[in-house]
């Protein structure tokens, strides 16, 4: 450490003779030579230099270079998701980087608020030099959009034609979206990994099976207070009111229409997934489950940022050039920006709808003792194999000698509640789990070992 008594001239001298055995200064380090020369004024070049041009330039460079750093990021979790067992431990930075692109997108969100400085006459003294440019053409956007997972058939055409035709001048970043829309998109890796969450096995806690018997439950509480209702007016609400909300849950329940609303666009999980997003709902506060609530939560303040760019992107668009002027690049501008703000353009839709199938928490089917078990601590494929020898098990037999279907009556008409069922005797749960309060827990959370 440099001494706090030196001169400035000694803190000089080691400097320089840092930089004489081959050490690089801040300008080399950051290239700046390149970053602080790439500002090209078109307005200047003809002649007539526009002030504010300079600014438009920075503002987009910026943003060319934070979209950069997002893909570095997205690609990061990509590769820790790609593999077929994730290994929990690297969860915590997962969320870390997840996070730094939602502090990114914020950044970007509120950067608009520099551009708006500039008055729709101070744009248009330079807008002519932009044609044909525009915004549409920034080949690293539409990456990160195909790596988060927006599909070509979701997306709004641009002047009747495929997004893709603006880069065919452009081989080499028409090559990288064109590559970027085979590999797995993030929102894919997810769903394979929430098809993996703990508790959705056919043998076990059998999640699906008891979430549906809440369900039905619920709506034949519902429907109970329309048949007793005797004023004409409101029981003609309530039967609306069950009819719709029995339509919804039906929409999940059958495999069939889900598919089917996938097909259109509407949902993006698969049935599968689905289970795993709602159980991880459910059951946040599960020790096993929180980080993977927290993954959840951060993907849809992903998405709503992504919204928040393009509704900023499309009010400065109509703040600049008004509603009916023909953009830069040809489109028609702010009713083409317009259009891409619909659901359409979320990647994460079905994590938004989750609160749609949610449960009073009192209707929550409780997590027999083997479930909690399973959910409160990490188990590696390796040390689940030592603890099966340990007990003279085979790793099948160990995961089922508490068959958790065996917790639950099979009479789906069973007059009995959910909570009522004893649990049999299971292992003794580590640490301070088996101090907790019976009754409704909620907790969440995927697996991301071999069990999940």
């Amino acid at each position: 450490m440099a001494c706090p008594f030196a001169s400035n001239n000694d803190s000089e001298d080691t400097m320089g003779s840092l930089m004489e055995h081959g050490g690089q200064n801040y300008t080399s380090y950051l290239q700046l030579h390149k970053i602080l020369n790439a500002q090209r004024l078109e307005s200047e070049a003809d002649g007539h230099k526009v002030h504010d041009e300079h600014l438009f330039i920075i503002i987009h460079q910026a943003y060319e270079l934070w979209f950069k750093q997002i893909i570095y990021e997205v690609d990061s979790v990509r590769e820790i998701f790609s593999v077929e067992e994730v290994d929990e431990r690297k969860m915590l930075e997962i969320i870390k980087r997840i996070h730094r692109v939602t502090l990114i997108l914020k950044l970007c969100v509120d950067q608009f608020l520099i551009l708006e400085t500039m008055t729709p006459l101070d744009f248009m003294e330079f807008r002519d030099y932009l044609s044909p440019a525009s915004g549409f053409q920034s080949f690293q956007f539409r990456l990160l959009e195909n790596k988060l997972g927006v599909k070509s058939e979701h997306r709004v055409r641009f002047n009747q034609e495929h997004y893709m035709k603006v880069f065919g001048d452009h081989k080499e970043n028409l090559h990288r979206i064109q590559e970027s829309e085979r590999e797995p998109s993030l929102q894919e890796l997810l769903a394979k990994w929430l098809e993996r969450t703990p508790g959705l096995d056919s043998k076990g806690f059998k999640f699906w099976k008891m979430y549906k018997r809440a369900v039905d439950a619920s709506l034949a509480a519902q429907k109970l207070e329309f048949d007793q209702e005797k004023i004409e007016a409101k029981k003609k609400q309530l039967l609306d009111a069950w009819k719709k909300r029995q339509e919804l849950f039906n929409s999940i329940f059958d495999t069939s229409i889900h598919n089917a609303l996938v097909a259109r666009g509407e949902r993006r999980l698969s049935h599968q997934a689905l289970q795993g997003a709602l159980m991880i709902s459910f059951y946040r506060e599960e020790p096993r489950f929180n980080q993977p609530y927290q993954l959840l939560n951060l993907l849809m303040d992903v998405d709503s940022l992504m919204t928040k760019w393009r509704y900023n992107h499309v009010m400065l668009v109509q703040r600049m050039i008004g509603s009916q002027q023909i953009g830069t690049g040809g489109s028609s501008g702010y009713q083409y920006l317009r259009s891409t703000l619909s659901d359409r353009y979320k990647v994460f839709i079905d994590l938004f709808n989750l609160s749609t199938f949610l449960l009073p928490r009192d209707s929550i089917p409780t997590l027999t003792r083997h479930m909690k078990h399973r959910l409160s601590v990490h188990e590696t494929h390796a040390q689940k194999g030592r603890t099966s020898a340990a007990r003279g098990l085979t790793e099948e037999e160990e995961d089922f000698s508490l068959d958790d279907s065996d917790d639950l009556p099979d009479d789906a008409d069973s007059p009995k509640k959910l909570e009522d069922v004893p649990c049999r005797d299971a292992p003794a749960v580590v640490g301070t789990l088996d101090s907790e309060a019976s009754g409704s827990v909620v907790a969440n959370g995927p697996e991301t070992s071999t069990e999940k």
